[in-house]
């Protein structure tokens, strides 16, 4: 279901034009929508970015809105923003967000007359739309057949075939168990994908090169599937290697009327979920284009399919595409959709659920210029692209002053990222006539964007942008894995960009300096005319040290590092979190994240954040004297790297470890299993005493258990 953003504003930009009539007629009850939260527990990754972008519309069209929400979400942006709000119950989705009771009564309670689901698994639910309809409330949306059609991959995939869509070679039926999925994956052929049957978002899903793996496959999706979707059924099909993520957005009436409004790029993906969209794609042609785009339509018809919906594709090196899934609902990143056609799909989506006709034939769909979508998580991307991070955002500042950026949020400063819902954060959408213009702004817009005190995964974000390979528009499902096959390590400097973070440090240091002998715009003791001032700096970064030289002409800062010459100026306002600079005449954003008295100083330089040391000769030349701190000996500990509950222990206190023991198993409470269920240690005896941990604990991040010895 969807939960709230902060509207979508342009500072320029493509205009929406309405395909359907401005205002919607309702009759005379107090509410025309109520509006549902996403699902997160069960989908962590996709479901943030709707909310306030369904109130936003709504209001323009001359609609009241109600927001359900949960206790901890009494004080959420989409509470305040709607006409009315209901509270559903507490936090665990299973008891407000996916309690259809309680939404039910919500709506009884307000008179609502219709609702939008968002984005999460009550938008794709039958059940719901069932218990809507006998309520005579609209369902914005498609009909509960194609719904349940759409929604069983192994159902869709038999219709899609009926319909001469392209389809992945496999097998059509559910899988029984492990051995005869192990029969299948040889009469396909290895790789194959183990997919569940009722899954999305990239849940329940593996790739098996050999029948260890498909063993073992089968084992964890089945699981994952149950646990996620409560239907623990799966497929299997013959896995497409290195291709990409290509869907096409399609739109459909109530009257046999369909169109279908061009791709979506989706290829840069970690875990089988997306990451950064673009539209229109580098790879089509026109003619594969329309190809894709008259399948889809095909696939909507045949299905009787009326609302905004999804049709996926995998395109391999040859632009033959395959039918992957179809999604009965409006996609997180819609809006480069909207932003190469100018259409408001959820306008349209409002107007079709109130029986109204398309007014617009395919020849009237544009494309016009580019658009990228960044999904900002609360995820540390140093860990597996992206591991969840909790906390609340002590400082928040969304970079909307700049030309053509939107961003879609449901968050504001002081809002809390929890463990119960999902961690991204925006949607950062930049649109240029170009793809090069787009990417620039994608750039200057990352860099202006201001999180604080919540870990965020914008250091991949901007290294993914920059890339040679995604530039190029190279790009593959794999393009992670393979451009850093070793984890994601942050951006790596090149020399001059050294020279230009080191002089930053250093004319920041200076400027501090300066700064703290005033009062009151007054200097509090005789200096020399800063005109004339130099100073000899130590700066440490990356446990090299630094002698530097520094002198200063009133805003402009000459630093001098071994031999070289960095001009450094701006207008240094400390207090403000975003600090813009001009280094060697090309035009920097930066970010002070820390500043010690100690000298220390964490700056956020294109995109990653850079720990520094700077100090005077004569504090350099002492702290030599001082100990160091011992690090931690973490050999015998066993960390959570994130937070989450522990679902299965394969032992018992006491018990031996054996070598290659399967280790506790451990659930994110944000609906991932990760780190352990394939985890094994390596260690050919020790007793248990970590399981302590009973099942069901929960988890905080860098939670640990310590065995004693090794």
């Amino acid at each position: 279901m969807a939960k709230v953003i902060k509207c979508h504003r342009w500072s320029a930009g493509p205009v929406w034009t309405p395909l359907f009539h401005s205002h919607v007629c309702f009759s005379k009850q107090r509410c025309g929508v109520i509006i549902c939260r996403y699902s997160t527990v069960y989908d962590p990754t996709e479901k943030v970015s709707l909310f306030i972008r369904v109130i936003k519309t709504c209001k323009k069209m001359g609609i009241k809105t109600v927001a359900v929400h949960s206790d901890v979400d009494s004080s959420a942006v989409h509470v305040k923003m709607a006409d009315e709000a209901v509270c559903v119950g507490p936090a665990p989705t299973n008891k407000s967000y996916l309690n259809m009771d309680a939404i039910m009564n919500a709506i009884k309670q307000t008179g609502a007359q219709a609702v939008h689901p968002g984005y999460g698994f009550l938008s794709e639910n039958k059940e719901f739309a069932k218990r809507l309809a006998a309520e005579g409330v609209s369902f914005i949306g498609p009909d509960t057949h194609a719904i349940q059609a759409m929604g069983d991959k192994i159902e869709s995939k038999l219709i899609a075939k009926a319909a001469k869509v392209n389809t992945i070679p496999g097998f059509d039926g559910v899988v029984k168990d492990a051995e005869e999925a192990v029969k299948i994956a040889g009469e396909i052929g290895y790789p194959v994908m183990i997919k569940a049957s009722a899954g999305g978002g990239g849940k329940g899903m593996r790739i098996a090169w050999n029948d260890e793996e498909t063993r073992e496959g089968f084992r964890f999706s089945s699981q994952e599937a149950a646990s996620s979707f409560g239907d623990d059924r799966l497929l299997i099909e013959k896995f497409i290697d290195n291709p990409r993520h290509i869907e096409i957005q399609v739109l459909a009436d109530k009257h046999g009327n369909a169109l279908w409004l061009n791709e979506r790029e989706c290829s840069i993906q970690r875990r089988n979920q997306k990451v950064v969209e673009e539209a229109p794609s580098t790879f089509l042609d026109p003619d594969t284009r329309r190809a894709m785009g008259e399948q889809a339509v095909s696939l909507a018809k045949a299905v009787k399919y009326s609302s905004a919906g999804t049709v996926e594709f995998l395109v391999d090196s040859k632009k033959n595409f395959y039918f992957l899934e179809m999604n009965t609902r409006l996609q997180v990143e819609h809006p480069i959709t909207e932003c190469i056609t100018g259409l408001d799909l959820v306008q349209q989506m409002i107007s079709i659920a109130m029986g109204y006709k398309l007014q617009h034939k395919q020849s009237d769909i544009p494309i016009n210029g580019w658009a990228i979508e960044s999904r900002v998580y609360a995820e540390d991307p140093y860990k597996s692209f992206g591991l969840p991070s909790i906390g609340r955002l002590s400082q928040y500042q969304e970079p909307l002053d700049l030309h053509n950026v939107r961003v879609d949020s449901g968050i504001e400063e002081g809002s809390d990222i929890s463990i119960y819902y999902d961690p991204m954060i925006s949607k950062l959408v930049t649109y240029g006539k170009t793809r090069e213009e787009a990417l620039k702004k994608m750039e200057e817009a990352l860099d202006n964007y201001v999180i604080r005190d919540v870990t965020h995964n914008i250091p991949l974000l901007r290294e993914i942008i920059v890339h040679p390979r995604f530039v190029s528009g190279d790009i593959s499902t794999k393009f992670l894995p393979e451009v850093y096959p070793d984890g994601f390590k942050g951006h790596m400097l090149t020399a001059g960009e050294r020279r230009e973070l080191l002089a930053t440090a250093a004319a920041l240091y200076v400027a501090a300096q300066l700064r703290s002998q005033k009062f009151l715009g007054d200097l509090r003791v005789s200096v020399v005319p800063a005109e004339s001032r130099q100073w000899e700096l130590c700066v440490e970064l990356d446990k090299g040290v630094h002698m530097l030289g520094v002198s200063r002409s009133g805003n402009n800062y000459t630093v001098e590092i071994d031999g070289e010459k960095v001009e450094v100026s701006g207008e240094w306002n400390l207090a403000s979190a975003l600090l813009p600079l001009t280094i060697n005449g090309k035009h920097r954003t930066l970010q002070c994240l820390l500043r010690t008295a100690a000298g220390e100083i964490t700056l956020q330089y294109l995109g990653t954040s850079f720990k520094l040391r700077v100090l005077s000769k004569l504090a350099a030349s002492l702290s030599k004297h001082m100990p160091e701190k011992v690090p931690e000996d973490t050999s015998s500990i066993l960390r959570s790297p994130m937070p989450g509950s522990v679902v299965a222990v394969s032992v018992k206190p006491g018990d031996n470890v054996r070598h290659f023991l399967e280790i506790p198993q451990m659930h994110c409470t944000i609906s991932r299993t990760i780190v352990l269920p394939n985890s094994q240690f390596n260690m050919d005896s020790h007793l248990i005493w970590i399981v302590q941990r009973s099942l069901g604990n929960s988890f905080k991040k860098a939670d640990s258990s310590q065995m004693p010895g090794t």
